[in-house]
């Protein structure tokens, strides 16, 4: 395989929610990182939050000019599981990825990721936590960007519910 000239991005494998840790131990050592990371709700004792997230779990990007730079000092970084391989070199990422991904980060450096469920009245789904856990309905409407509302089949009727769209799933 032929090296290419100058610093190039290649993929590292972080051990399980290090990639945080990860990240500062090969800054210190003089590597260019990237960690593209997202806002995630997360749902906790009937409270929703936002939490920044890594879009890759486990995955981060490093710039590395492998006809320069020692890489395979990344292995035994703290919080590195491995360098992404072909063989014995590093895989590339191919040119433009890296940038796409930081070209479309918001004013505070997360990538904006579209999490409302795309749901159409009429259709199927499945309740998938709460109260009417595994009862099976039909979308009446979507009303707003975080509730959605059901028909249920109960006790022989149709009775309207309101859920957090996280709760429900197509069927």
């Amino acid at each position: 395989m032929t090296l290419i000239a100058g610093p190039r991005w290649y993929v590292v494998q972080t051990q399980p929610n290090a990639e945080r840790k990860a990240d500062a131990h090969l800054l210190r050592q003089g590597f260019q990182t990237y960690l593209p990371r997202y806002q995630k709700r997360r749902r906790h004792a009937r409270k929703v939050d936002v939490v920044p997230a890594a879009l890759f779990p486990r995955y981060m990007f490093v710039s590395i000019d492998v006809a320069t730079q020692r890489w395979l000092a990344i292995r035994s970084t703290v919080g590195v599981t491995q360098v992404v391989c072909n063989g014995n070199e590093p895989a590339v990422v191919p040119v433009g990825v890296v940038e796409q991904l930081k070209a479309s980060e918001d004013a505070a450096g997360f990538i904006p990721l579209d999490t409302r469920p795309h749901f159409n009245p009429g259709d199927k789904i499945k309740v998938m936590d709460g109260a009417f856990t595994d009862c099976l309905g039909l979308i009446d409407s979507v009303t707003d960007r975080e509730r959605v509302a059901i028909l249920l089949d109960l006790l022989g009727r149709k009775v309207r519910v309101v859920l957090d769209a996280d709760f429900i799933a197509a069927a």
